[in-house]
């Protein structure tokens, strides 16, 4: 199959790469023509225009895009304009399921046809595959399922679950037509919610072992500070990137997160690149309104998204006011 791949980035090109090796065709539009033109090197079609994007693909036109939730509809309704009734738009990137079912019906009236792909895998995916949540009508799915079965996984290494011996889903190959518009972005949605509670779980735990020797540390004795009761019993020297290893075998909090977080540990146990500020993208906040929309109690999915919101710096106001008042009525002086 040929497909039309907008948005080549970290994510877009490495799924041009794994099409390309499974035998499919890809012609490739980006504004950075030196992404475009790395792609074409390597057996991609390169496309300087949307519309010589378009002319170079056969009806009906499957495009995928690959770019940030904010540019799409700007993108989308540039394309409205070179491809005809009956191609296939496809947004692979994090949009909002609600964006998604506005955008389907709207491109519907103009004859196209919408799928909204979930992928997860990140800089990952060129080898392991990506997981793909698809959202959008089953004809065109059908149509762009070829696509699907190569950006996916496969069955792979991972054993079968045993109580779906007797039932046989896409699922167990790594893609799955959720529903209609909208869909699989929902379902990509509250993975990544998911994803933000299960790496706040680890970036927690992980900092309490960090912590595990304050004992040692001779803690400060006056007043604006809570006495360490038993220093005694907090004298390790944890070996932190050996436990991540250990983790990793055989433990029931072994993942793929784990698996990450053992291989940046072992590069470096004090992770001195790095400065703690954690960026969100939309998808937690938009699990948690829906949460609240549909009255599903969230509590540790919401606990991460603030804590990523602490984290960019969004509370600094917050606990000044907590200063300020613990010095108004008590005449605390804030410790440097």
């Amino acid at each position: 199959m040929r497909l039309g791949m907008i948005g080549v980035g970290r994510m877009g090109a490495n799924m041009v790469r794994r099409l390309l090796r499974a035998g499919h065709e890809c012609v490739v539009f980006d504004l950075d023509r030196a992404a475009v033109d790395v792609l074409a090197a390597e057996g991609a079609v390169g496309a300087s225009t949307l519309e010589e994007l378009a002319a170079a693909l056969a009806p009906p036109r499957p495009v995928w895009l690959m770019l940030p939730a904010a540019v799409v509809d700007r993108v989308a309704e540039q394309l409205v304009g070179v491809l005809e009734a009956g191609d296939i738009l496809i947004d692979g990137g994090n949009s909002y399921y609600v964006d998604d079912i506005r955008r389907a019906e709207s491109l519907a009236s103009r004859g196209l046809h919408y799928l909204d792909v979930g992928t997860s895998g990140g800089v990952w995916g060129l080898e392991r595959g990506y997981c793909l949540m698809i959202g959008g009508e089953a004809g065109p799915v059908a149509h762009v399922e070829p696509v699907f079965q190569a950006l996916a996984p496969g069955k792979g290494e991972i054993a079968e679950t045993a109580s779906r011996k007797d039932r046989r889903s896409t699922a167990e190959y790594g893609y799955l037509h959720c529903g209609p518009a909208g869909a699989g972005h929902f379902v990509k949605m509250v993975h990544n919610g998911i994803e933000y509670g299960l790496m706040a779980a680890y970036s927690e735990g992980f900092n309490i072992l960090s912590r595990a020797n304050v004992g040692k540390a001779g803690k400060a004795q006056d007043a604006e500070t809570a006495p360490l009761r038993h220093p005694e019993h907090y004298r390790y020297d944890l070996p932190i990137a050996d436990i991540a290893e250990l983790w990793r075998r055989g433990s029931v909090v072994s993942s793929w997160l784990l698996d990450l977080t053992a291989e940046a540990l072992g590069r470096d146990s004090e992770l001195a690149k790095f400065g703690g500020r954690v960026s969100d993208s939309g998808e937690g906040r938009w699990t948690v309104a829906t949460a609240i929309d549909q009255g599903t109690p969230a509590p540790v999915l919401s606990a991460a998204l603030y804590q990523r919101f602490s984290s960019q710096g969004e509370d600094e106001f917050a606990r000044k006011i907590l200063s300020a008042l613990r010095f108004v009525f008590g005449g605390h002086e804030e410790k440097a």
